[in-house]
């Protein structure tokens, strides 16, 4: 029976149980025994009948829930490729303007025309942008704040006055005692990244043109940033050169460092940060830690295939960067702690531009890469230092 027939019998079985109850009533006897039994006989069949329906009602809202999750499903999955496509086809574009072959395809795949050139599209901008974070783990790592303008940070310095439980007696004041509150100001520093591309390579057809553009423009751009963060720039980007003096240690040689010095760049760091720590140095820094051993005997510094960089001290990962000082009078020459105590801010989206033109006396294609970003560090209790004596 369908699910309509069910709904008709469910209300004739109703109305013929009131029927008979209505009729004991209006007569005032009570119910024979063969209208009790058939009242029975109703009650058990409207419940089975209603769990009948329940049922059906439960299926047919599974089903509906099934075509939309289907529809659903299908609209993801047609905007999926959708996306493919259109990346595939600003590839193309993009590799096709470099070479200079131009396509008969939709203009929203072209390349925008700039004063001196074309802007890439979004696509390749945000595959370089992709790159830059997983060259730069310090970047990566960093606290970021994708804001316009000059922003200001609130900064905590509980270093001199910090809050304070003490016991206490009734009726007497507590004394009070609170760190103070002050701010980091984050403004905007515009800088640019030039890459140079052989004509010779761009008529190679075989050549993957797109792969070398975002490798080289992120490469280009993560250098000088990492240089930036780790370093600054009088007036510009302060960076890490804006660590506080009290999360500093100097060696006692110009020329050396102990075992004890490490340890304690180490232990600057506030124990609930150490979570998330890496050190930061040259590969000739690293080379000369690799010398210094354990009071057992062991090397304080390992290989270490599973560590993110290959290698640990202490252990925690040591990250290596052409972008350090090597070891030499008053360099700071190691980093270590957890990177999201340095804030960075970018005030802008990248922008990357392709000049054929400027450079056709060269034989060469420009690629530029404009960036506008600050640094400075947020939380000094997160990162320490070591100096080499004056």
């Amino acid at each position: 029976m369908n699910y309509k027939g069910l709904v008709e019998k469910k209300n004739d079985l109703i109305t013929r149980a009131e029927s008979l109850l209505a009729d004991a009533e209006t007569n005032k006897r009570e119910l024979t025994d063969d209208e009790a039994q058939e009242l029975a006989e109703i009650r058990d069949d409207v419940r089975k009948i209603k769990e009948a329906l329940k049922i059906a009602d439960e299926l047919k809202d599974d089903k509906e829930e099934l075509k939309e999750e289907g529809a659903e499903d299908m609209k993801e999955s047609q905007e999926i490729k959708e996306n493919a496509c259109n990346e595939e086809n600003e590839r193309r574009a993009f590799d096709a303007y470099i070479r200079g072959v131009v396509l008969n395809e939709r203009t929203d795949y072209n390349m925008t025309k700039a004063a001196n050139g074309a802007v890439i599209p979004q696509t390749i901008v945000n595959k370089i942008i992709a790159a830059v974070y997983d060259i730069c783990p310090i970047l990566e790592k960093s606290s970021k704040y994708n804001v316009k303008g000059k922003i200001e940070i609130p900064h905590y310095d509980g270093s001199t006055h910090d809050i304070t439980v003490a016991y206490a007696t009734e009726f007497e004041e507590l004394a009070a005692s609170v760190g103070a509150f002050g701010k980091i100001e984050l403004d905007g520093y515009l800088s640019g990244a030039l890459a140079l591309i052989s004509r010779s390579l761009i008529n190679n057809s075989q050549f993957n043109l797109v792969d070398f553009v975002v490798e080289r423009m992120a490469l280009s751009i993560s250098r000088f940033i990492e240089g930036e963060l780790l370093n600054g720039t009088e007036n510009k980007v302060a960076g890490l050169s804006g660590l506080a003096a009290s999360s500093k240690v100097t060696t006692a040689a110009a020329d050396a460092i102990t075992l004890a010095e490490v340890i304690a760049v180490h232990d600057k760091v506030k124990d609930v940060y150490q979570k998330n720590g890496i050190w930061i140095m040259s590969p000739a820094t690293r080379t000369a830690l690799r010398n210094l051993k354990s009071t057992t005997g062991y090397p304080l510094l390992n290989d270490d295939i599973s560590s993110p960089f290959g290698s640990t001290l202490l252990g925690k990962p040591v990250y290596v960067s052409d972008n350090m000082d090597d070891i030499g009078a008053g360099k700071t020459v190691i980093f270590y702690g957890d990177m999201s105590g340095l804030a960075t801010k970018f005030g802008e989206d990248m922008t990357i531009e392709v000049l054929r033109e400027k450079y056709a006396t060269q034989h060469a294609v420009g690629v530029v890469g404009w960036v506008e970003f600050d640094s400075k560090v947020e939380n000094d209790q997160k990162i320490a230092a070591l100096v080499m004596h004056a």
